[in-house]
């Protein structure tokens, strides 16, 4: 996708978008500054029907179909809720593969938006192997997060909101899982203010991204094991990789530890409920930071589907 194309992009994605899923809050979090020895601003995007970021793009997806098409994709969660919803509003038949051991809330919730719910596989990248051969024996039209250019577009609308408000910030950090969030924050941000570092941030135990930013190449892993599901990808997406080259100015990568400490922090100081990829950001400003120059820093808090026995564990 070329630059200019993209800003265009984003510019007319805003009245196509469910307006629920748009203007999200964002302010500056004073009460982590004891915490984090800076006070971040904060983009909210978990306040919204599907508690997550990808509503934007899924509703440009879902639009862009083919009239009478039958959609399939594969999710570890809240990519799913987003296509499902999306879907429902615009009388669209979907079909969702998650793995075997997905999240049972997102499951759960991916079902009660109408969509046809398939569980198979060992991860979330054997559930996309399985969702692609679904669609091509069936004819329907297979659709794949990080690979389809409406999800980084949704993205950048983020990315335009955040530069719109009137706190200003040197670095945002982004939590990277297929990369759909960062290339389109950054498509953004590096276009109209370039000054401002883009760092990704993976799961160290989910580091393919981060490999493949660095390589300049998609590079694969043999497994995942974080709590941090909705940024466990073992296998890049290629266009994602390519389009992140020139977009992002440093990957980090962050521990479960440093991510569970986020979602506590959230919960405790800032009274809202996220769940580890979501807050994987802000586990950057835990644990690296020496490696942040900045003083003005942003995060996106990307995600907030969190079930009972997962806030028992982590928060009380």
């Amino acid at each position: 996708m070329e630059s200019a194309n993209i800003q265009d992009q984003i510019l007319t994605a805003r009245s196509c978008i469910d307006k629920v899923f748009l203007d999200t809050p964002q302010f500056k979090a004073e009460t982590l500054l004891p915490q984090l020895g800076k006070a971040p601003l904060l983009k909210v995007e978990t306040i919204n029907p599907i508690r997550s970021f990808k509503g934007r793009g899924a509703c440009l997806l879902v639009d862009a179909a083919k009239p009478n098409a039958s959609l399939v994709c594969a999710s570890v969660g809240n990519f799913g809720q987003g296509m499902a919803y999306a879907a429902r509003v615009r009388e669209v038949p979907i079909t969702v593969f998650l793995a075997e051991n997905a999240n049972p809330l997102k499951v759960n919730r991916i079902r009660s938006l109408g969509a046809t719910v398939i569980q198979t596989g060992f991860d979330f990248d054997a559930a996309k192997f399985a969702a692609r051969e679904f669609a091509h024996t069936k004819g329907h039209s297979f659709v794949e997060d990080g690979a389809a250019s409406a999800i980084t577009i949704g993205a950048g609308t983020i990315g335009m909101e955040m530069l719109a408000g009137k706190e200003e910030f040197g670095a945002v950090y982004v939590p990277v899982g297929n990369g759909a969030l960062l290339n389109g924050v950054a498509s953004w941000i590096k276009t109209h203010q370039p000054g401002i570092r883009v760092v990704g941030v993976c799961s160290e135990a989910a580091p393919a991204m981060a490999m493949s930013w660095k390589a300049g190449r998609p590079i694969s892993t043999a497994e995942t094991s974080t709590v941090a599901e909705g940024i466990a990808v073992r296998e890049p997406v290629p266009e994602a990789v390519e389009l992140m080259q020139e977009l992002a100015d440093d990957m980090l990568l962050v521990s479960d530890r440093a991510m569970i400490q986020a979602v506590q922090h959230c919960f405790n100081e800032l009274g809202l409920l996220v769940e580890p990829s979501g807050a994987a950001g802000l586990a950057a400003l835990i644990e690296h930071p020496d490696a942040i120059p900045e003083t003005e820093v942003a995060t996106i808090l990307c995600g907030g589907n969190v079930s009972e026995s997962q806030v028992k564990t982590w928060i009380q």
